[in-house]
């Protein structure tokens, strides 16, 4: 240990200025003293904080287009089947309120940025699936309340602070309700539809690295009660995807069913016309 300490130390105390600051903003003084200039991976807290700032920062840059597959499966296919609006809707409701919560109590941007672009990647979404359910005009009614709504949300003026703690614990219940109508929807369809697995797998992986770092930098149990409710829950819609993965949904049956059959090709064994079979015996 001593000689890799030897070898990396150098590195370390050199490092340039944007990096170092950067790492100072992230571990805060004591902990990039530590685990940077003194490569001591002993200390458990600082460590515990360095993964959880690594989670936190991927994470946020994950968001960036983790839900960008499944608008593009709805551009592509011109479709919303398996895509519940509901579930959608709630969840954008739940990210805005939670959005608004973290800005307002000053939390790490490390804990909570995902939200930011997610949400940006829900309303695309809603307005998608409005769009193609025939809609439109649902669609502008949505995005013009979601705008009044984040208008009160982040005045402090409309909303104060004690009113916004309840809306937080709400918004919990939102996030954990938002689910249950995406795994109704995926049970009546009997397939996943257009959902996106890539959105669905990475948003499972998310929540459950999102609980730990809430755990490591967060001491809110609304908050970390949310993402534990939700962990599960998107487990339930990850389960799903695997139990639906090759099957058709049900409308697909339904077409299949429909479909004429084809008449047998070949030469007809039917009687030609003209020559009716006789009776008269034949001597």
């Amino acid at each position: 240990m001593e000689t890799i300490r030897s070898t990396l130390q150098p590195v370390t105390h050199n490092l340039p200025a944007p990096i170092r600051d950067l790492g100072i903003s992230l571990l805060g003084g004591t902990c990039y003293q530590t685990l940077i200039l003194d490569l001591d991976p002993s200390a458990t807290e600082c460590l515990k904080l360095a993964i959880s700032k690594g989670l936190g920062v991927a994470i946020v840059g994950a968001s960036a287009v983790v839900k960008v597959p499944q608008i593009l499966k709805l551009l592509n296919s011109k479709s919303a089947a398996g895509v519940s609006f509901l579930s959608y809707l709630l969840e954008t409701s739940a990210m805005l309120i939670g959005l608004a919560y973290n800005v307002r109590q000053a939390f790490p941007f490390s804990t909570y940025g995902e939200t930011a672009f997610m949400m940006v990647q829900n309303v695309v979404i809603c307005v998608l699936v409005l769009q193609y359910s025939g809609r439109t005009t649902t669609a502008a009614l949505f995005v013009a309340g979601l705008a009044a709504g984040a208008t009160a949300l982040f005045s402090r003026e409309v909303v104060d602070s004690n009113m916004l703690s309840y809306l937080q614990a709400g918004a919990g219940v939102l996030g954990v309700a938002s689910k249950l109508p995406q795994i109704a929807a995926i049970w009546q369809e009997g397939g996943t539809g257009q959902l996106s697995a890539f959105a669905v797998f990475n948003f499972l992986i998310g929540s459950l690295a999102r609980v730990f770092t809430t755990m490591q930098e967060v001491d809110d149990p609304l908050i970390l009660y949310g993402f534990i409710a939700g962990f599960a829950l998107n487990a339930v819609i990850a389960a799903q995807m695997v139990y639906y993965w090759n099957a058709p949904s049900e409308k697909a049956k339904g077409k299949q069913r429909e479909k004429p059959i084809a008449p047998a090709s070949g030469k007809s064994k039917a009687t030609p016309k003209g020559k009716s079979p006789t009776t008269r015996r034949r001597g």
